[in-house]
């Protein structure tokens, strides 16, 4: 039997698992991603950039089901556009606000991404 009211006791936090859902865009180059890019999702999230910019032309990166992305994803991010070869561009779509506000801090120096809503 619990006993969450006895003293020097506390409740058992429960472990929060993090999810990441990523799927290829019907029609065109990118992929649609949903959840969280944090430490445990990360190589999946590092992955499927590499993936999505293995062809040519624009890529899409739908990012309106993403709820949380960590400080390494958002680097992962920028050193993706830094990746391209000038001609290409990764367009962002729906990104959480805390990574609009990151990608525009960095805005001049990162023309090869552009975010719309």
């Amino acid at each position: 039997m619990d006993a969450p009211d006895q003293p020097g006791t506390r409740p058992v936090a429960k472990k929060r698992v993090s999810a990441l859902k990523i799927r290829p865009l019907t029609g065109r180059a990118g992929i649609r991603v949903s959840g969280e890019v944090t430490l445990t999702t990360r190589a999946s999230w590092e992955q499927a950039l590499e993936d999505a910019l293995r062809g040519s032309g624009d890529v899409v990166l739908d990012l309106s089901g993403l709820t949380f992305i960590d400080v390494g994803g958002a680097t992962a991010l920028v050193l993706a556009a830094q990746d391209l070869d000038g001609r290409r561009r990764l367009v962002i779509k729906g990104p959480p606000p805390a990574l609009r506000r990151t990608l525009a801090a960095f805005s001049p120096e990162l023309a090869a991404i552009e975010v719309t809503t």
